[in-house]
């Protein structure tokens, strides 16, 4: 009797754990949309949401939008790899093909590196902001 009782409350807890860990993977997909959907009842509808590098309403987050190489195809070896970990050499290589390229280029290399995983260090990141910035108030 005691083995039987075991087993139905080894099953009931590895049921919690199912439930939980579904939950908290819904929750971190929840909170990625949220993060990359503009929302409809947003009162600024013209202007950026502030949650991205650059703003999914300047079509710079394109989730179908094909890549596009700049030149910069060594890059690929860092996708995946968060911008803090990054070590002096590749933070050095970034920011070498961003200074390599027109002001004009900037918004779709950002689209582009988001599409192959690729995180900008914070330097280059605030940089590239600054050039996507100016170029929408032309």
């Amino acid at each position: 009797m005691i083995p039987l009782i075991l087993f139905i409350l080894l099953g009931l807890i590895i049921l919690v754990l199912f439930e939980y860990r579904a939950r908290q993977e819904s929750k971190k997909q929840d909170s990625a949309n949220q993060l990359s959907a503009p929302s409809d009842s947003d009162d600024n509808a013209g202007e950026c949401c502030g949650q991205h590098l650059v703003c999914e309403r300047e079509t710079l987050l394109q989730t179908n939008a094909e890549i596009i190489y700049y030149d910069d195809e060594e890059l690929d070896e860092l996708s995946g790899i968060p911008a803090e970990e990054y070590t002096e050499a590749q933070a050095q290589q970034i920011r070498e093909v961003f200074e390599t390229l027109k002001e004009k280029d900037v918004p779709g290399w950002v689209r582009s590196l988001q599409l192959r995983n690729i995180q900008l260090p914070m330097d280059v990141r605030e940089e590239a902001l600054l050039i996507v910035v100016e170029r929408r108030k032309r």
